[in-house]
Parts: structure tokens; C-alpha cells; sequence
């Protein structure tokens, strides 16, 4: 459990100048990417991307956390800040460094509690923990467990598929790319510890499993077409 806040330090005023700020830093960070960025040809590596992921995990560690009990402000503020230094970090230091800017705004953007402050940036820090989730306080349980399902369901099916224009595949590989979506999903159900995330998880695959069962069936109905084709070919070539 994540120790309670009885007010919130946070104004709806306060939350949306720290997303224009996180907004900010991500494509200052693409505009230096000689200076050391990570940004790759691939759509979610850039900044527009990694903003509308950070947008999503706050939306969902929100629902968590109002459903679980855990402290609302400290989980969305430290959702807004986790992935703030991902195009300009490498990947195992990225936690750390989104934290020290987190700190950093949050000690000269208004006089947040120290409590606060120490809850949000422990939150983001841990953010990348791959062991027992129940080990973690209450709210970066609810980051984590929002950071592994926007991977997974119709979101993460879409990015999957997207991905597969970038590596020159056609839509005959689109089951197998799905099916790594259901893979996420059934790896983030063992993962996850809350009930809401659970609930979630179920949400999402089943829509994932959905799509992908109409999807074979289509696609075996092309590929029986081309079969046919192929025939006639050989038939009017004999």
C-alpha cells in the first residue's frame, strides 16, 4: 500500500503544465538526436508516439488506481514522467533518468510535499521492475501494470501490424504478427496483481483473439483464391 495523501497536491491546472512540459521534452529531445537521442526509424520511437503511449498509461494506471485504492495523483503524475527520457536514455538507465527529471519539475514547478515528491519518483524509478509486482507499492504496481497493457488488445495490435509495413511483410504474416499480441497478453495475465488489471487483460485479449480468429478465416479464403489462380495459370499454360 502507498502511503495516503489526504489532499491532492495536484490541480487539474498543475497536471496539464507537466504534460506540456513532458510533450515538450520528448521532441526537444528527437530535435537532439546528434546530441545523443535514440530515436529510430520506427513510428513508436519517436516523439509523437512515445507521448501518446505515456498519455495511455496514464488513462489506465488513473483506472487502476481509483479502482484499487492506491493514490491517484502520485500514480498519473509519475505515469506522465515515466517514459520522459526514452528517446534520449538507453533503455536500462531510462527509469532513473526520467525520475531525476521528475524530481527536478517537480521541486521548482510548485511546493510539492516531500512525501509526494519521494512517491512519485520511486514509482517512475521502478517502473522497469521485471520481479513480483506484489513487492512494489501500490502505485507503481498500477504504472507498471498500465505500461505492460497498452501493449496488449486493439492498441497493441495495431502497432503490430503498423510494424509490419515497416519491415517490408504483407498482410499474409498478419495472424502470425497477432498472435505475438496474444502472447503479450497472456504473459501480462500472469504478470499483473490487481483485479482491475486482471479484468483488463481478459478485456483486451479477448477482443485481440477475436480479431485474430476473423482474420485467419480471411486469410485462408485468399490464399484458397490464389490457389485456384494458380491453377487456372497452369491450366491455360499446358
Amino acid at each position: 500500500m502507498g502511503v495516503e495523501i489526504r489532499e491532492s497536491p495536484v490541480s487539474d491546472e498543475a497536471f496539464d503544465a507537466m504534460r506540456e512540459f513532458v510533450h515538450d521534452y520528448l521532441a526537444a529531445s528527437v530535435e537532439n538526436e546528434d546530441e545523443g537521442g535514440r530515436m529510430r526509424w520506427y513510428p513508436w520511437h519517436s516523439a509523437e508516439y512515445r507521448f501518446n503511449h505515456i498519455l495511455n498509461v496514464v488513462d489506465i494506471s488513473t483506472t487502476i488506481a481509483e479502482r484499487e485504492g492506491a493514490n491517484v495523483d502520485v500514480t498519473r503524475v509519475a505515469a506522465l514522467f515515466h517514459d520522459i527520457a526514452k528517446l534520449e536514455a538507453e533503455q536500462d538507465v531510462h527509469a532513473e533518468a526520467g525520475a531525476r527529471i521528475a524530481r527536478e519539475y517537480l521541486e521548482t514547478h510548485g511546493e510539492y510535499p516531500d512525501s509526494f515528491v519521494e512517491q512519485v519518483c520511486r514509482a517512475i524509478e521502478a517502473h522497469s521492475y521485471q520481479d513480483d509486482l506484489s513487492d512494489l507499492s501500490l502505485e507503481t504496481q498500477c504504472l507498471i501494470e498500465a505500461d505492460i497493457l497498452d501493449k496488449v488488445g486493439a492498441n497493441g495490435t495495431a502497432l503490430m501490424l503498423l510494424r509490419m509495413g515497416y519491415e517490408s511483410r504483407t498482410h499474409m504474416d498478419a495472424a502470425e504478427m497477432v498472435d505475438r499480441v496474444i502472447e503479450r497478453g497472456v504473459d501480462a495475465k500472469e504478470r499483473v496483481e490487481s483485479d482491475t488489471a486482471e479484468s483488463l487483460v481478459h478485456q483486451r485479449l479477448k477482443r485481440t483473439r477475436w480479431f485474430q480468429e476473423w482474420l485467419e478465416m480471411e486469410v485462408a479464403e485468399m490464399e484458397a483464391e490464389e490457389s485456384l489462380d494458380d491453377v487456372a495459370t497452369g491450366m491455360g499454360d499446358s
